[in-house]
């Protein structure tokens, strides 16, 4: 199946250095569709579900983006057809296609593709990206963090790809054939890193579970033997009996997009279940570290990290210190060391913060004496694994309703949840949601939603 996927790639006629966007429910769809563009030859750029119309024509327009695969519908949302708009939008893009049932010309159907095309090998294209010839050193994977600055494309080898999946089998121990149950959508390096690398490692089986149905997640824990939930549901699905070892689960990994979060959490208290904390720092790295045994987190030292921890001659899979205005940075092999696109810090586009010494920075503050995060980058709001700037959200909000507010509220799971005050505070979530902005941001303002008075309280 990925191979006929590929197939029809090629048959598009992109050249090497293409870029795929893709929009794709946690389905197996996004897998097959993943591993065929890089099968092809091609660079893929999964983007964020909740994304809407203008978060997508800018980063399809920011690195031209030549086609756009998506899901013929998640939820309420019929993907096509905002697929087409973002295509009529977009210079870049030539090919539109899609799973599901579509009638739209036009849009070539995957469906169609998977019943009707023997699967092939596809030539590998020529690659013209910058670098050493290899296939390892080729870009494979477009992803996208958000800063104060804006949105910001980080881009990967598939060396570097697979260096931060390295990191998670090796810290986990999972073994070989490893039955692996993941609720994080593949539209991150995280995402990347914590299921699909390390399940092509292991060659075992991926399940995938697009949240949230308790049933459906019960019966997919009962079949596997590692399970990858956000880090601060971990504990709780624990203590309500979703994630039992009698069912078979050994290993929880715990994903924290969040890190400033980790080193309040509870002690974990279940020893017949191994937790691995993954510390996620936007697209620009990650950390896994296993509980210790008073189930604590793991203290990670600046300097090199190895995987497995503590073990001599452990693989080295990134660098840490400290800069000097007491933030964390990154280095190591899965960590990205040139901009993107080529020349965008002279274009001054928004870009990731290179230092000299081969480190980039990743705004998170951190303690002085041991690599324990205090604190999330400034000028961001955080809602989930989705990132916000506030002026950002403040002049979206304005251009509809001058008088509307919209706040920033803590949240016990979330980070934050966003809170809308307005007049008319429907017709302001539909003008949004008309608009084509990330649902989060409209949701502030439906009627059965959290509202904020004019000063940003909870009312």
């Amino acid at each position: 199946m990925i191979s006929a996927i590929a197939a029809m790639l090629r048959q598009m006629s992109l050249r090497g250095d293409a870029i795929v966007g893709l929009q794709i429910a946690n389905t197996v769809e996004s897998v097959l569709t993943l591993l065929a563009v890089l099968r092809a030859g091609l660079i893929v750029m999964p983007l964020p579900l909740l994304w809407g119309r203008a978060e997508i024509v800018s980063a399809l327009s920011q690195v031209g983006a030549h086609a756009l695969i998506v899901s013929g519908r998640i939820g309420k949302t019929n993907h096509v057809d905002l697929a087409m708009q973002l295509a009529a939008e977009t210079f870049s893009v030539r090919f539109v296609c899609a799973f599901g049932r579509n009638s739209h010309d036009g849009v070539v159907s995957l469906d169609d593709v998977l019943a009707s095309t023997k699967p092939g090998s596809p030539p590998l294209a020529q690659s013209v990206n910058a670098g050493p010839p290899g296939p390892g050193t080729r870009l494979a994977v477009v992803t996208w963090d958000v800063t104060s600055d804006g949105l910001v494309p980080v881009a990967r080898s598939h060396a570097e790809v697979i260096a931060g999946g390295l990191a998670i089998p090796l810290e986990s121990r999972l073994p070989q054939d490893a039955a692996i149950l993941s609720t994080l959508p593949t539209s991150s390096f995280a995402g990347l890193a914590t299921a699909i690398v390390p399940w092509l490692l292991t060659g075992g089986r991926l399940a995938l579970h697009h949240p949230f149905d308790l049933a459906t997640f019960a019966t997919q824990c009962s079949a596997s033997d590692t399970v990858i939930v956000p880090g601060v549901l971990a504990a709780a699905l624990v203590e309500a009996g979703h994630l039992r070892d009698e069912h078979g689960v050994r290993r929880v990994i715990g994903i924290w997009r969040a890190p400033e979060r980790l080193f309040r959490a509870t002690p974990w208290q279940h020893p017949a279940l191994a937790l691995t904390d993954v510390q996620v720092f936007g697209e620009i790295g990650l950390l896994a570290a296993r509980r210790n045994s008073s189930g604590l987190p793991a203290a990670i030292k600046f300097g090199p990290v190895p995987a497995p921890s503590e073990e001599p001659g452990a693989l080295i899979v990134a660098q840490l210190r400290r800069t000097e205005s007491g933030t964390l940075a990154l280095a190591g092999p899965m960590v990205p060391r040139t901009a993107f696109p080529a020349g965008a810090e002279r274009a001054r586009l928004p870009t990731l913060k290179l230092l000299a010494d081969g480190f980039t920075d990743t705004g998170y503050a951190c303690r002085p004496d041991s690599m324990i995060v205090t604190e999330p980058p400034r000028g961001l709001i955080c809602v989930g694994g989705y990132r916000f700037v506030p002026g950002d959200l403040e002049a979206v909000v304005n251009g509809i309703d001058r008088a509307a507010t919209l706040a920033a509220l803590p949240d016990a799971l979330a980070g934050h949840r966003l809170a809308g005050a307005a007049g008319d505070r429907c017709q302001v979530a539909y003008e949004l949601m008309r608009l084509g902005v990330n649902p989060l941001i409209a949701g502030a303002f439906h009627a059965d939603g959290p509202a904020a008075d004019d000063r940003g309280r909870r009312t």
